[in-house]
């Protein structure tokens, strides 16, 4: 895990560490609800935000913005991992995926079926769904297993067809905080379907780990900036050539493969360079390579490090402090023993609602989330006949002692 110099720098850069404007101090637990956000994207996006000028304009300002632009579209396909194919900016991941599934279901062959399954965002659902039927195509939905909270490459196997036109996948569950060997999924389906257009929701994933997307011969992978340390309101793509060349919404004598709409906020791009500079300065106290991949890949690798010693702790307990696992009244989504647990438990404590737990917690200063059986958790809970879980979620930013402090306390309320 980090050392404690390294983890101060860290949180240095962040706002609202440990204390929040509304509440005072707190530890902060609802990362899977949207990241911390680094006080160089508030400061960027408060630069950008007061500048008049657009892009595409024969005046300095302009010029600059576009070089800001092309900067961020460069530092996104780092991030990523990836070579050939556009980048682009939209609204939202959710909006993003939403465009990217209706592009892929009418723009591949009359008939097939599109696949996906039950540990999915409605993001990729409900977009797979729509434009499923108006298509005439079939949905298909893997059903992940109860016990590990996650879904395997044996599940996509067992409804994947040569007819298969789409298929979704997710990287990790904001819900279980288990991750999806999408490398092996995606090989699998190619296998039965070599040209089924293969689009990846890493929203959740993004934050916990390095990216490496030209490996997994995918078509397309989405991420939501509030997630990744930057603000609300946008979030970007990635597609490979042949999706970003298929029939979409785009201005006449715009290329084929463009498909941002209208002014694009410059904002949005410079705060993800800030982003990618801060990945960046992370990975240099990580290697002393003068590659900037390198770098990013060295930080990928520090943060999932420091995410699993955490999780570890949260677990298994230290330093004489129980963990979930020796707490009897706590169930865990997933078990104890995943080794695809990226920075997130949900846990039901019996006996206790959940809503009082988090209220609880929140009041002792512990921020955690109630996830609910509805739209967005009902896949993972219903199948559980649970009505509600406790999500706690962490980042790279949160410390051994704050994991120790939120087990104090919840031992406290089951006492109590």
């Amino acid at each position: 895990m980090f050392e404690n110099s390294l983890m101060q720098d860290i949180r240095q850069r962040f706002h609202h560490v440990d204390t929040c404007p509304y509440q005072g101090e707190r530890i902060f637990f609802e990362n899977a609800g949207g990241s911390l956000t680094l006080k160089s994207v508030v400061e960027t996006n408060t630069y950008f935000a007061a500048i008049p000028d657009n892009q595409g304009r024969d005046n300095p300002a302009s010029h600059e913005l576009v070089r800001v632009i092309n900067q961020a579209r460069e530092d996104m396909r780092l991030f990523l991992g990836v070579e050939q194919g556009p980048v682009f900016v939209g609204e939202s991941g959710t909006e993003l995926l939403f465009r990217l599934v209706r592009a892929a279901v009418l723009g591949s062959a009359d008939g097939g079926n599109i696949v996906g399954s039950t540990l999915e965002h409605p993001a990729t659902v409900s977009a797979s769904k729509r434009w499923g039927e108006i298509a005439g195509k079939e949905y298909r939905a893997a059903i992940h297993n109860n016990d590990s909270a996650t879904v395997t490459v044996d599940d996509y196997q067992s409804i994947v067809d040569a007819d298969t036109r789409v298929a979704t996948i997710i990287h990790t569950s904001p819900v279980t905080g288990i991750s999806v060997d999408v490398k092996a999924v995606a090989r699998a389906i190619r296998d039965v379907s070599p040209d089924c257009v293969i689009i990846v929701d890493g929203i959740q994933h993004a934050p916990h780990g390095g990216l490496d997307v030209d490996s997994y011969d995918i078509d397309a992978y989405a991420i939501s900036a509030y997630k990744i340390y930057s603000r609300h309101n946008y979030g970007f793509a990635w597609m490979s050539p042949r999706l970003s060349h298929l029939e979409h919404d785009h201005l006449d004598g715009t290329p084929d493969d463009f498909w941002e709409l209208g002014t694009r906020d410059t904002s949005a791009f410079a705060c993800t360079s800030e982003v990618v500079n801060y990945l960046d300065w992370l990975g240099s106290n990580f290697t002393d390579s003068d590659d900037r991949s390198t770098r990013l890949q060295a930080a990928g690798k520090a943060i999932g490090e420091q995410e699993a010693g955490l999780i570890n702790v949260m677990i298994n307990g230290t330093n004489g402090q129980k963990g979930l696992r020796d707490i009897p009244e706590v169930f865990l989504i997933g078990g104890y023993d995943s080794d695809c647990r990226e920075g997130l438990c949900s846990i039901i404590v019996e006996g206790k609602p959940c809503t009082e737990v988090v209220t609880e917690l929140n009041r002792r200063g512990v921020r955690t989330h109630v996830r609910k059986a509805d739209y967005f958790s009902g896949n993972i809970l219903a199948p559980l006949n649970r009505p509600t879980c406790i999500r706690v979620s962490m980042c790279h930013y949160n410390t051994k002692e704050e994991v120790l402090k939120f087990l104090r306390e919840l031992e406290g309320i089951i006492a109590g």
